[in-house]
């Protein structure tokens, strides 16, 4: 019966376009609005300007060539003051909204190794978020808030990747013990020589205390003499 009278309602949180003869011709705020359709006025639809939320999973790779999906959400929202824009430039927002933000996660995370990308996730998504913002408010919107939640790696990438980490970690495991072997195998050599080489020098060092005795307890005799009688012996060292 409104509507026949051309009386509209327009509900909190939303606006109504008005058309005049087909041509923009205001925004009708939240309200009872008359709107005499026998003089050329209509209502062409309304807009929401409640927060909405785009969901984002994004396919791309890292520098270190590791496949992953980066998860993400776009909050977003009509401008009242640029209702018309919203309304009459753009059909599909999150189709936009999508578009424009998989451009930019696949041209900022392939710059970055993979823990690099998760330690800067804030950073991508605040940078994403000012990009978006310039793309959507000429359309009449504006971003509320960009938040990157996750970044899944590929389940085989990521087991290749640490097949590889792990493999690289037992080749230097086994790295370390060749060399503590090859030092241990040097210090035994070196201690065997040491030992070898005081035990002659003890040999050596009581021949020559008995040569002394020798000497000393028969007259007539020098330790040159005692050490002729030992020549053989000597003759090992």
């Amino acid at each position: 019966m409104g509507q026949a009278l051309g009386c509209i309602q327009v509900e909190q949180s939303n606006v109504a376009i008005r058309e005049h003869f087909g041509k923009f011709d205001d925004v009708l705020e939240p309200g009872c609005h008359y709107l005499p359709w026998f003089l050329g006025y209509k209502n062409a639809g309304g807009l929401s300007l409640r927060v909405q939320q785009l969901d984002v999973r994004c396919e791309t790779k890292t520098k270190d060539n590791v496949f992953v999906t980066v998860v993400a959400y776009v909050q977003y929202r009509a401008v009242a003051e640029k209702a018309n824009d919203a309304f009459y430039r753009l059909t599909r927002t999150p189709t936009q909204e999508n578009r424009s933000i998989h451009m930019f996660i696949r041209a900022s995370v392939p710059k970055l190794e993979l823990d690099a990308a998760f330690e800067q996730k804030n950073d991508i998504a605040k940078a994403a978020e000012d990009e978006l913002e310039k793309a959507m408010s000429t359309y009449g919107y504006e971003i509320v808030q960009t938040l990157i939640v996750d970044i899944e790696p590929d389940v085989n990438a990521f087991r290749t990747a640490r097949m590889r980490l792990a493999a690289n970690e037992k080749a230097e495991a086994d790295k370390i013990l060749l060399i503590k072997k090859a030092e241990g195998e040097a210090e035994s050599k070196y201690l065997s020589g040491l030992g070898i080489a005081r035990q002659r020098q003890a040999i050596v060092d009581r021949l020559r205390d008995s040569v002394l005795a020798f000497s000393s307890n028969v007259p007539g005799t020098s330790a040159k003499d005692r050490c002729h009688g030992h020549g053989a012996g000597l003759s090992v060292f």
